[in-house]
């Protein structure tokens, strides 16, 4: 990666997988960061060794996003005009897996908040700030099933369309202040986010596996160039330009082949 235009960077999620993998990304790149989950204990070993084997600084910030004092928090973090986040990433999510009228309602409830409105209410936190800066920059970790329907993942599906057109629509806005939105569409990543959800890894394609560092090393890339999204893998980004033009119909019998396999 070329040189890096931010010095500071708030990573959610950051405890394992994907978020990690920025985490990892960004401190070899020099960068400070911010890191938030709700591991506080592996916030603090990934700290303990980032600050060792970089020499950067590593905040541990603890946190439930979904608890509304909690979150206030980490947005209270983003708006410190003393120690300001030059680059938010946006990777915390979650999902369940099975059929949407058996799961709880509660746990769907999280899946939505935490994949659409956190990060819309941290993005919106620290982009004033950005803009009056002239500089800054978001990444917004989504998935390729943002443009596929996906039955007994429903609520993921959905919120992460959510994420990819807040994004988009974003950088719109606000790339003539200096400020870019990436948002990142991943595949399949082993991340351990999969068995998280409940969802059989033995059913899902054996091939195309991204890592977490994949996944970040496309973000981070294309934040620091300025484009308004990324697919991180050859095969992902043959194919997602191929679902967009597809006919829904055609989209929705091959989703429906998949599941019955």
């Amino acid at each position: 990666m070329r040189e890096f235009p931010y010095r500071t960077a708030m990573v959610t999620g950051a405890s394992s997988g994907i978020g990690e993998g920025f985490a990892r990304r960004l401190a070899a790149a020099g960068v400070d960061v911010v890191l938030v989950a709700r591991r506080g204990d592996r916030l603090g070993e990934l700290a303990a060794e980032l600050e060792s084997g970089h020499g950067v600084r590593a905040e541990v910030l603890a946190a439930d996003l979904t608890d509304e004092e909690q979150l206030a928090t980490v947005e209270k973090r983003l708006t410190d005009p003393a120690h300001p986040v030059e680059l938010l990433v946006n990777n915390a999510g979650s999902s369940g897996s099975g059929a949407f009228a058996e799961l709880p309602a509660e746990r769907e409830l999280h899946t939505a908040v935490l994949n659409a409105v956190v990060p819309l209410r941290l993005t919106r936190a620290c982009l004033p700030g950005m803009i009056a800066r002239g500089a800054g920059g978001v990444v917004n970790v989504s998935s390729l099933v943002a443009v596929l329907p996906k039955p007994r993942s429903a609520t993921y599906a959905a919120s992460k369309a959510f994420l990819s057109s807040l994004g988009e629509s974003l950088a719109m806005e606000v790339e003539r202040h200096g400020v870019h939105v990436t948002t990142v569409h991943t595949g399949l990543t082993r991340s351990g986010f999969h068995q998280a959800a409940g969802v059989p890894t033995d059913t899902l394609p054996k091939i195309n596996w991204l890592t977490p560092d994949d996944v970040a090393r496309a973000g981070l890339e294309a934040v620091a160039a300025g484009r308004p999204s990324v697919v991180p893998g050859l095969a992902y980004r043959v194919r997602l330009p191929l679902l967009r033009a597809m006919p829904r119909s055609v989209v929705r019998a091959l989703v429906r082949r998949v599941h019955q396999a």
